[in-house]
């Protein structure tokens, strides 16, 4: 029977702590699974051996090791100290052991590492400081932050350096750390309720974030990604964000008249927007997205954000369809934003194709999920959904009139072709519509992002290009 042993560090992000009871733990020739790990901040002893342990040989360990220990232990990983102990054992017989990659406890920690360094990254982006006058008279700036991780003292050196000369405190619901201008000190944790509400200044730096804003290069899904929903609480600019979002297109389409008139085009852009003499395109078109907002032909607008119609120029000679929009298009207004919407956009410039010349649609025109938890799950869109907004794909498709429409994955291919298809067996070939344009079948791009194998997502996402690319040329013959 192995005896146990049990250590006790001082603190959450304890890295001496656990340093020197590793080493000694190891060079006594203590295995991995005879120790217990427990945290209990302000404990006298640093940990406690229930049985007196004769000192081994000593080792080294590799630098990286090292350097990867100081961002794991910050972690919220309850196991992230024994995991670390089970390397080092591991090292102190094989000091290659980190090189093999393919090794799951490396690839564990080196990603306990990562989402630290995320986290760290974070709150250098995204702590907000706000004016506080203090009963002396003097001033004070006071943020709050609720990291994932136990990073505050890992990243208070950042602040000092980058503040030297204003007295902080940043309060997080762990600890929270002031600065004086000469000594950094620690406190109890704190509440949001403790942060002081906004100031004067919080004003002037929305109206400089609201006149910064360019919607011609709002893209949602990178947003998302870099600045998360869980921090909009803290910082006063996101207030604005969900109405900047909402008119980002009627204000593109501002800035493009606005170029236009200066340059001398805004004549020419108004003739390309009439179909034919006596109708006008694009007032047409308006008045159909504007009817499409107040869209109730099938229950999805009960539980969508909003509509999302199809967007792009009006002589457009390719049309695609997806399915329907997705958790950031519901949110944007916007179709093809979201991550299938970066794939979609990265095969379009391989193929040769300005995404800005193409119209792009979904065949259902509402986002339909299911809620789990925080989450909206996608849902695929049933036949009589489906039947209900072919009425949309129509009337954008006698509109715009393009030689030839991309269908998009299944769904789309039953709206066009109202029927349904198998995309294997009329993948690549043109199919002919009633008005005598073509209908092209080919893979969704959120099929490609949910295949597992690399070498097969490679693969297809190939095959996808070159589907794209003979669209490309044909679109070209057909528009001659």
């Amino acid at each position: 029977m192995i005896d146990a042993h049990r250590v006790t560090l001082a603190a959450e992000d304890d890295f001496e702590g656990w340093r020197d009871a590793a080493r000694d733990l190891a060079e006594a020739g203590v295995p991995p699974e005879a120790v217990v790990w427990r945290v209990e901040g302000g404990t006298a002893d640093l940990f406690s051996i229930e049985t007196e342990q004769s000192p081994g040989a000593s080792f080294s360990v590799p630098r990286h090791f090292v350097t990867l220990a100081k961002s794991v232990v910050c972690h919220s990983d309850q196991e992230r100290f024994a995991l670390l102990y089970f390397m080092l054992w591991k090292l102190r017989t094989n000091r290659s052991a980190m090189e093999d990659r393919a090794d799951p406890l490396t690839d564990r920690l080196e990603k306990l590492a990562k989402e630290v360094r995320r986290d760290l990254h974070k709150m250098h982006a995204f702590v907000r400081f706000r004016e506080v006058e203090q009963p002396d008279g003097s001033t004070r700036f006071v943020a709050f932050f609720e990291p994932d991780h136990h990073i505050v003292r890992h990243t208070a050196g950042f602040f000092v350096r980058r503040f030297t000369n204003m007295r902080w405190s940043i309060l997080t619901p762990e600890l929270s750390i002031h600065w004086d201008g000469e000594t950094l000190s620690e406190g109890p944790g704190a509440t949001r309720a403790d942060a002081p509400a906004g100031d004067p200044l919080e004003e002037m730096w929305k109206a400089y974030y609201a006149s910064i804003f360019n919607p011609a290069r709002l893209k949602i899904g990178a947003m998302l990604k870099e600045m998360p929903k869980k921090y909009w609480r803290n910082m006063p600019e996101t207030s604005l964000v969900q109405p900047l979002i909402a008119s980002a297109r009627s204000r593109e389409l501002e800035m493009i008249d606005r170029a236009a008139a200066k340059t001398g085009l805004k004549q020419a852009l108004e003739t390309k927007r009439h179909a034919e003499p006596g109708g006008n395109l694009r007032a047409s078109w308006e008045a159909l997205m504007k009817e499409a907002r107040g869209c109730t032909r099938c229950g999805l607008y009960t539980h969508a954000t909003q509509t999302v119609f199809g967007e792009g120029p009006l002589d457009a000679s390719i049309m695609f369809v997806g399915e329907q929009p997705g958790d950031q298009e519901d949110i944007a207004g916007r179709p093809f934003v979201g991550p299938a919407g970066q794939i979609f956009d990265e095969a379009l410039e391989k193929a040769g194709i300005d995404r800005t010349q193409v119209y792009v649609t979904n065949a259902v025109k509402h986002f339909k999920f299911e809620q789990r938890g925080k989450k909206r799950i996608h849902s695929k869109p049933n036949s009589g959904e489906i039947e209900a907004c072919r009425w949309w794909i129509d009337q954008e498709r006698s509109l715009i009139r393009p030689p030839v429409t991309v269908a998009l994955g299944a769904t789309a291919a039953r709206s066009i072709l109202n029927k349904v298809v198998t995309i294997s067996k009329v993948r690549g070939a043109p199919i002919p519509l009633p008005d005598g344009s073509e209908c092209w079948v080919t893979v969704h791009p959120s099929f490609l992002l949910r295949i597992p194998e690399p070498d097969r997502r490679l693969e297809e996402r190939a095959k996808f290009v070159d589907d794209l690319k003979r669209i490309r040329d044909r679109a070209g013959e057909l528009a001659a």
